[in-house]
């Protein structure tokens, strides 16, 4: 995204800012989802007290872990993706 030696465009400001937005928005719904499936048994059922615990509480750990994990994806996915092949010449698909 960033043009050689120089500062960024519009443009590649506005696709950065857009971009972070969604893998923070996916990635919110995503940890949310999750926790949702692992923990919500818990609430929805009467369940051992020791397994209401451990449900709670491995959704409290892998919703944000997923959610660090999403976010970090889209952003390398998206770093990669904007990368010429190599300078100077075109790519191959334009």
């Amino acid at each position: 995204m960033e043009t050689y030696g120089g500062r960024r465009t519009q443009a590649e400001r506005d696709a950065i800012t857009v971009e972070i937005g969604y893998a923070l928005c996916s990635a919110a719904f995503a940890a949310a989802v999750v926790f949702g499936a692992v923990a919500g048994p818990a609430w929805l059922f009467e369940l051992p007290r020791v397994v209401e615990t451990s449900l709670i509480r491995a959704g409290l750990v892998l919703g944000p872990v997923l959610f660090v994990v999403r976010v970090i994806a889209v952003l390398v996915r998206f770093r990669r993706a904007a990368q010429p092949s190599q300078p100077g010449r075109t790519s191959p698909d334009s």
